[in-house]
Formats: C-alpha cells, sequence, structure tokens
C-alpha cells in the first residue's frame, strides 16, 4: 500500500510540474481594480513570451534554463493572482 501511495504521489508531481511547463500565465486581474498586479501579470506574460522566442530562435538549445524560468514565471503569475484574492478578501 504504500509503494502505491508514492508512486501516486510521484505521478502527481509530475502532473504539476509538466503543467507548469505546458501552461502560458493567463491575465486575468481586473487592472480597474487591481491597476498594479494587473500591471505585473502583464509583465510577467511578457517575459514569458520572450523567452518562447529565445526558444525558437535557439532551436530550444538553451540548457533547459529558459523552460525552467518560464516555470517559475508561471508560479509567479500563480502568486500575483492570490495577492489580488487576498486584497479582495479585505
Amino acid at each position: 500500500m504504500m509503494k502505491t501511495a508514492k508512486i501516486t504521489l510521484a505521478l502527481a508531481l509530475l502532473a504539476t510540474a509538466g503543467g507548469a511547463f505546458a501552461q502560458e500565465p493567463v491575465q486575468n486581474i481586473d487592472p480597474s481594480r487591481h491597476g498594479n498586479l494587473a500591471a505585473a501579470q502583464d509583465l510577467v506574460r511578457q517575459a514569458y513570451d520572450r523567452l518562447s522566442v529565445a526558444q525558437r530562435e535557439n532551436g530550444n538549445n538553451l540548457g533547459g534554463h529558459a523552460e525552467k524560468a518560464k516555470a517559475l514565471l508561471q508560479q509567479a503569475n500563480i502568486e500575483i493572482r492570490r495577492a489580488a484574492d487576498a486584497a479582495n478578501q479585505r
């Protein structure tokens, strides 16, 4: 049973990591409500798009670093959304 739980956890972690790599950051903060947070989301999206261009121009030969940076940008975008949600709770 313990082995099955470990395998399930490992698959869940892989799915989460894979999803972070595959998903582009969304822009889902209303700029009229949270202007600075919406602007931050826009900048994250711009950085993600520039990394995509760099990957294309370099034949995806960037040592995996651009893909890791894109995953971190996706996580940053999620945290920015959470900051807007927290502000909405006040």
